[in-house]
């Protein structure tokens, strides 16, 4: 059944109800009053003639068609000339009470009109209100209604169990009960600065602000607050709980922290092979300088000295450079929620560049890094910006593998609003532009062996951020990957000081 339908439906129901209750009741009310005047007329001196006695019964009328309706003040007014014809004329009238008794009917037909319209419209009043009071009822959300002074005159079912008073508690109270301090003591001071200024601060939208249950408990919630103009005006708020939506959205981050947490130990684990290549050279050289400083002090010759010294210095730088390929594994594997704060952007690509490229000599790469100075300051996670740039170089290095031309790009720029654009450039053989729109959703890739989250673990990343990342095609064939970054964070503060 259609929303109009049902409310056609519950509109006749409700009249007809109304009727049926009422009927009876107008019916002896119109006899009575008849009657009353009947016994009036009976107690007048014989002297009160015909046309005017049709006036006493005016008032049964009247009050028949308030109680009944069209049909008690037909019947009324019927009931009125035949007691008055009955009392009073006996016989064959004369002109005046004929017309008095025409005039007489002609009211009791105007005011039984009058009746049945005031009580139509009563009728479809009640069915209005009986239909709103069914949306109150069932509204998943709260709403209550105050009046100008802040006092609840509607409690919905929603609200009782949101916020644990009765409806029968609440109404009759100040809203502020719902609030907690300091809210709760200024907020009859707001309802009074809006009616006198008309400035609106909440009115017409939604904002979250926190609520106070019965048992003195206080909880999240958006409230969204519309006004009901007219003689007198009303305010009626409408509040969702967003507790189970904060948990939710907790969950949700602990969730995206592990998940880029994984997504590290997976790219680590692709490059575990190159990593222990990379480390068995220096380790390597390491033994060999040993092992041969060994013998030199073993044959004891003072001008092998100078060997030694050197051959340690070199294990030493040896075991530095080893050390450092492992801290930044290290670093770049570490699990940690978001640690935001500011960064050189440079020593964060370097980083990122060092850690990607480790193993790719043979894949004869030509590296090029544009970084813009004045595009240095950023204000980001420094490990999960690295996990991005490590993922998209070692995607524009697979990019290239058989390409002719393997130019890799790094470079910076700062734009007008002061975040920082980051491109990484490969001239690869390209992706087609139907599927550079899906680039960055889950599953989706264009390598054989790979699961493709990557990219959307990368999107995730920019965008909590506060950034956007996306691809364009490289004019010189391949692909160029941006994305963008907050300044730093007095940077940023700067700017929105200078907006208001």
């Amino acid at each position: 059944m259609r929303s109009g339908d049902r409310y056609h439906v519950m509109t006749t129901v409700s009249a007809g109800t109304l009727h049926s209750d009422l009927r009876p009741r107008a019916y002896l009310t119109a006899i009575a009053t008849v009657l009353a005047c009947a016994l009036i007329q009976l107690a007048l001196p014989p002297g009160f003639t015909a046309p005017a006695a049709f006036l006493l019964f005016v008032p049964a009328v009247l009050i028949s068609a308030a109680v009944g309706g069209l049909a008690p003040g037909l019947f009324a007014t019927v009931l009125a000339s035949g007691t008055v014809w009955l009392l009073k004329v006996r016989g064959v009238p004369d002109q005046a009470t004929a017309l008095s008794s025409l005039v007489f009917v002609m009211i009791g037909g105007g005011m039984s009109i009058g009746g049945g319209w005031f009580h139509a419209a009563r009728a479809r009043a009640a069915a209005m209100t009986h239909h709103l009071q069914s949306i109150l009822d069932s509204a998943p959300d709260a709403v209550i209604v105050i009046d100008p002074a802040g006092v609840m005159t509607s409690f919905s079912p929603a609200a009782e169990r949101l916020f644990g008073w009765t409806a029968a508690e609440a109404i009759g109270q100040n809203v502020s009960v719902l609030m907690p301090e300091p809210d709760r003591g200024h907020h009859d001071g707001f309802l009074a600065n809006y009616s006198r200024t008309r400035e609106k601060r909440i009115i017409g939208t939604g904002r979250v602000v926190v609520g106070r249950r019965k048992n003195g408990s206080t909880f999240p919630m958006e409230l969204a607050v519309g006004e009901t103009l007219g003689a007198r005006p009303f305010y009626t708020g409408f509040i969702r709980d967003l507790t189970e939506r904060q948990h939710t959205e907790a969950r949700l981050r602990d969730l995206q922290t592990e998940l880029v947490h994984v997504s590290r130990l997976t790219a680590m684990g692709e490059m575990a092979s190159t990593l222990a290549h990379e480390l068995n050279q220096p380790l390597s050289a390491i033994a060999n300088l040993l092992t041969g400083s060994r013998r030199l002090i073993e044959r004891g010759r003072s001008e092998d000295q100078a060997k030694v010294r050197d051959a340690v210095d070199k294990a030493s730088a040896q075991a530095l450079r080893a050390g450092d390929v492992i801290h930044r594994m290290r670093e770049f594997v570490r699990r940690g929620a978001s640690e935001r704060a500011p960064e050189s952007l440079s020593k964060v690509v370097e980083d990122a560049a060092a850690l990607a490229l480790i193993g790719v000599r043979e894949h004869q790469v030509s590296t090029r890094l544009q970084l813009d100075p004045k595009a240095d300051d950023v204000y980001a996670d420094r490990v999960q910006i690295q996990q991005v740039l490590v993922n998209l170089i070692r995607n524009a290095i697979d990019a290239m593998a058989d390409s002719p031309r393997r130019e890799l790009g790094i470079s910076s720029q700062r734009l007008d609003n002061g975040s920082v654009q980051v491109s990484v450039t490969d001239t690869g053989s390209g992706i087609g532009d139907d599927f550079r729109e899906r680039l960055f959703q889950p599953f989706m890739t264009t390598k054989a062996e790979g699961m493709g989250v990557g990219l959307s673990i990368s999107r995730s990343i920019i965008e909590a951020h506060g950034g956007r990342i996306w691809a364009d095609p490289n004019p010189k064939g391949g692909t160029v990957f941006h994305f963008i970054l907050p300044p730093r964070r007095d940077d940023a503060e700067t700017g929105e000081a200078t907006d208001e």
